[in-house]
């Protein structure tokens, strides 16, 4: 029996850009800032509780950003989140020498 080939597009890189939402480069950036907020969260064994509680937020909230509802959380306000789990956010800007501006997350 012979294997079909499915048919395929290659990913750009940032699943937003490919699903053709508004601002995927600030929607990739958020998305990786909240893996990194529930990394943390994760290493330290907290329950959605008690991470609710360090962020000043409620437990419906961390559920949400778990879930990938990012909409109502700003890049400024996860910055916040990884302050109160005791992480440094250091913002480095360079020019860029393509003309081709994209937004990177070192962790």
């Amino acid at each position: 029996m012979k294997k079909k080939i499915k048919d395929y597009e290659e990913s750009s890189g940032n699943v937003f850009q490919d699903l053709g939402l508004k601002d995927p480069e600030n929607e990739n950036l958020k998305a990786q800032l909240a893996l990194q907020i529930f990394k943390a969260i994760n290493d330290r064994k907290l329950t959605q509780e008690k991470a609710a509680r360090i962020l000043e937020v409620t437990q419906p909230e961390i559920s949400k950003l778990k879930n990938g509802h990012f909409s109502r959380f700003g890049i400024g306000r996860l910055f916040t989140f990884l302050n109160r789990l005791n992480y440094n956010v250091d913002i480095q800007l360079n020019e860029a020498r393509n003309h081709h501006p994209h937004q990177k997350l070192y962790a």
